[in-house]
């Protein structure tokens, strides 16, 4: 990568969408960030994009600034992808060792994965995203993350398979199309914040992310190293907004505001009495225990979900490295003692870690993952040839899985 070379990441997010452009210093491993902004988002309902055109036209007026400030046409790019359609399985493939001397050889492990691939049974208009092996298996001897060069008869994996609404995402493709830009790779948006807010130490002992945006929240959970869950959550900071402006009876944008100024999870101290000017022009008063006690029934509601999904896979209260909150809904106050309470889980709010001017706007963590990504796939390597989360590792098997993909 030659000193001059940017990444760009776009986040396409239910409430804003953000565009990053970055390039690498050449003096350290930080990145430096060369345009930075967000436009409210149009077309797009709880992280899905349900109008291409309308998003179109928002990409493009960042795309125009980002020009504008950089001096450099933005050809490509890093995009997330979110929303409900979004989801997890497990599939398990297994092929007999080719050659004569039973040495597993690269031809091996890759007709086992296309078998794990081929045994992914998804409706008819779904679709691959990403795949990730978790392990292999050489006769009967489980917990190999690399098989190839060892010695066996019987080779076995077990994959886990991130696949989407193929309208959906179709429809966020042709957004990005619409512009002529070309699309590097999509990534599901918990999984880039886990590239930027999780070390790898972090993702080896157990850990996860939650991101709470702003229609939906994501969960990602690792174990060593490795992505072992993933789900997608129907509730996000607006539902938290649009509980305030029923239970206060005010209107949403002056719920919001409320909330940003106001706002906690957890209510302390004695209770006192706020004022606000309604769009009438009227001054109103409430109680700031009754708007505390609004706010934490709902993001209780988004923790007691995110139990559920830990107990799927029976790591309630069984993550050493705890659980990091990020996105713009993670900037309640006394999120975290919260999500202590109701998690039984060492918790803290995310770092953005490789971009010093960015480290605690949570709501960019998304756009920053997405851009360190590239940078890491492109110029470090360090997940090349591996089976961690890697852009690199997904280009390739998803070449193996483009005969089977709906």
């Amino acid at each position: 990568m030659s000193k001059n070379e940017i990444i760009t990441g776009l986040d396409i997010g239910s409430s804003t969408i953000k565009l990053l452009v970055a390039t690498k210093r050449s003096d350290d491993s930080e990145l430096e960030i060369l345009f930075k902004g967000g436009e409210p988002s149009l077309g797009i309902r709880r992280g899905v994009v349900l109008d291409p055109d309308k998003v179109s036209r928002i990409i493009q007026i960042l795309i125009d600034k980002a020009r504008v400030e950089t001096g450099q046409k933005i050809d490509s790019l890093f995009v997330n992808i979110g929303g409900c359609h979004l989801s997890c399985t497990f599939s398990q493939g297994m092929v007999a060792v080719s050659r004569a001397d039973k040495n597993i050889s690269k031809e091996d492990v890759d007709r086992v994965l296309e078998e794990a691939a081929k045994s992914v049974s998804l409706s008819s208009n779904s679709e691959i995203l990403e795949t990730i092996p978790r392990e292999f298996i050489i006769d009967g001897n489980k917990g190999i993350k690399e098989a190839e060069g060892l010695e066996g008869h019987r080779l076995e994996t077990e994959i886990l398979v991130l696949s989407g609404f193929t309208p959906y995402k179709k429809n966020l493709v042709q957004a990005i199309l619409n512009l002529e830009i070309q699309i590097l790779d999509i990534v599901p948006s918990v999984i880039a914040d886990s590239s930027i807010v999780l070390s790898q130490r972090q993702k080896e002992l157990g850990a996860a992310v939650l991101n709470i945006g702003a229609g939906t929240s994501e969960l990602a959970v690792f174990e060593e190293g490795e992505l072992i869950h993933f789900a997608v959550l129907p509730i996000g900071s607006a539902n938290i907004t649009s509980d305030i402006a029923v239970g206060l009876k005010i209107d949403v944008d002056i719920a919001e505001v409320i909330k940003i100024k106001l706002g906690s999870c957890v209510f302390k101290g004695k209770d006192k009495k706020e004022k606000v000017e309604t769009e009438s022009g009227e001054e109103m008063t409430f109680s700031q225990k009754a708007l505390v006690k609004i706010i934490e029934a709902r993001v209780s509601e988004i923790f007691e979900e995110t139990q559920k999904e830990l107990k799927k896979i029976s790591k309630q209260s069984l993550l050493p490295a705890g659980l990091v909150l990020t996105g713009g809904g993670a900037k309640l106050p006394k999120i975290v003692e919260l999500a202590k309470k109701e998690l039984k889980l060492p918790c803290r709010l995310g770092k953005i870690s490789h971009f010093p001017e960015i480290e605690e706007e949570l709501s960019y963590t998304t756009v920053a993952g997405l851009v360190f990504r590239g940078f890491d796939s492109e110029e470090f390597g360090s997940w090349k040839g591996s089976k961690k989360i890697s852009i690199g590792f997904f280009n390739k098997i998803k070449k193996f899985f483009k005969n089977f993909l709906p």
